[in-house]
């Protein structure tokens, strides 16, 4: 039995016992699948970075940064941003909707304003998106897991067995305390990675900016939905139901900003350090982007490769296990309006099937991670119009909130596959119209049962 195998096994045991430790037979939904509120800035910083930093980083913009340079860290930095202005807007008014409110499931926010089938009109649509993304994340750990000896299929089958039992044990507190271990390591060992790729590759290839790859037509259209990523997402917009108090969730947002900074440099920096390798003749050129990070790994000695791949593992699981205990809430409250706070064991059982999906997803090995990424957060945009009028407006109701949901979803599929270069663009569009036309039909369907309208009609 190879090494490798070997700190895979411990580290499954670890959670394991991990999820055993805080797990509780008579859980409520609320301390399940929101840790009760009651989660410390430590613990909500490094769980929201870790459900954020997935495979997508380490192996995706890796080879994103190798193919395409510099623009690649633009791209992501540009996430960063965006996520800690957004977050410093609007994270601590949902932070406060959610205690106030008891909220559990992110889909609740809109349910109370647009009504519970744009609700569970919403968890669908996350369905829809997130087994794919979670999938990104299966196929990642499984790469890693083929480069020893693992065959693709059965690292998919360790993945989901890994995601489903932490997930199903532990609930959120199990997943947060995993998560937060878990992005200590994965930042530990990414700052080695980046020291021995500088020593070994001996400089950066940065590109230029734009370039033929990274237009500007490109840059928006990739970049667009990931700016929204922090309201948009239903696994990151649930982060924030979880933190204990306002002073947490300040120093949660500096630490995460700390992290998301330091991290980005540093993967980024090993991509554009293989790409200067392989010009310069030490490293061979790689055609598909995401082994990028495998051919690295196979010029490190093992003493780094090791946890390298064992840190891609942790981003994986970490990443994956938080999308799922979102979505099993979802379902459970927003789908089967299982709301019943005494009883957890629907999102339980719901974890066991969205693991088994996202297993047989991913053994389809669909496109490139980054891209699969950028799609799913795409059809995700057609909350951003509801979201915004959370907060900035008072009109709308059920039919504005099913038109721009379905609306918004059905554009990001047709666009992604008729015009993709400018199918972000199109999509945000295409779910702002849906929006104002739900807008027209609510105020008029309001308008005509007011008793003085009707006499006015008459």
């Amino acid at each position: 039995m190879n090494s490798f195998i070997v700190l895979i096994i411990l580290y499954a045991i670890a959670g394991t016992l991990i999820s055993i430790m805080v797990m509780r037979k008579n859980q409520s939904q609320e301390d399940y699948f929101v840790g009760g509120r009651g989660i410390g800035w430590v613990t909500s910083a490094l769980t929201y970075a870790a459900t954020t930093y997935s495979a997508f980083m380490m192996v995706g913009l890796v080879g994103l940064t190798y193919k395409t340079g510099i623009g690649a860290f633009i791209f992501e930095i540009v996430y960063l941003v965006a996520t800690l202005i957004l977050l410093s807007i609007y994270g601590r008014k949902i932070w406060k909707m959610g205690k106030e409110k008891k909220y559990v499931s992110p889909m609740e926010l809109f349910t109370d304003r647009f009504g519970p089938i744009t609700g569970g009109l919403g968890a669908v649509i996350s369905l829809i998106a997130l087994v794919p993304y979670t999938a990104v994340q299966v196929i990642g750990l499984a790469l890693i897991l083929q480069n020893y000896g693992i065959s693709f299929n059965h690292g998919v089958a360790v993945a989901v067995i890994v995601i489903a039992l932490w997930s199903f044990l532990g609930g959120l507190r199990g997943v947060a305390i995993t998560d937060a271990i878990q992005g200590l390591l994965m930042m530990t060992v990414a700052i080695a990675a980046v020291i021995w790729a500088g020593n070994h590759f001996k400089g950066v290839e940065l590109s230029t900016f734009p370039s033929k790859v990274w237009t500007p037509l490109f840059f928006i259209n990739i970049t667009l939905p990931w700016a929204f990523f922090a309201l948009t997402n239903p696994q990151v917009v649930q982060r924030l139901f979880i933190i204990k108090d306002k002073s947490d969730f300040r120093k949660m947002l500096i630490f995460f900003g700390v992290f998301g900074l330091l991290y980005t440099t540093i993967v980024s920096g090993i991509g554009m350090s293989a790409k200067f390798g392989t010009l310069q003749g030490i490293f061979p050129e790689i055609a598909d982007q995401d082994g990028v990070i495998v051919g690295v790994m196979s010029q490190m000695k093992d003493w780094l490769a090791l946890p390298l791949a064992l840190g891609i593992v942790f981003a994986s699981v970490s990443t994956a296990n938080s999308i799922i205990l979102t979505l099993s809430s979802m379902l459970t409250r927003d789908v089967f309006n299982q709301k019943n706070n005494d009883n957890a064991w629907l999102g339980r059982g719901l974890i066991i099937g969205l693991a088994i999906a996202v297993g047989l997803f991913s053994l389809t090995r669909p496109n490139y991670l980054v891209q699969l990424s950028v799609a799913a957060s795409r059809i995700l945009m057609c909350f951003l119009p509801l979201m915004f009028a959370l907060f900035h407006s008072k009109k709308g109701g059920e039919i504005t909130g099913i038109l721009t949901l379905a609306g918004g979803a059905v554009s990001a599929i047709l666009f992604g596959n008729i015009t993709p270069a400018y199918s972000s663009l199109m999509t945000l569009g295409a779910t702002i119209v849906f929006f104002l036309i739900g807008l027209a039909i609510d105020q008029s369907k309001s308008a005509g049962s007011n008793p003085a309208d009707k006499e006015l009609l008459a």
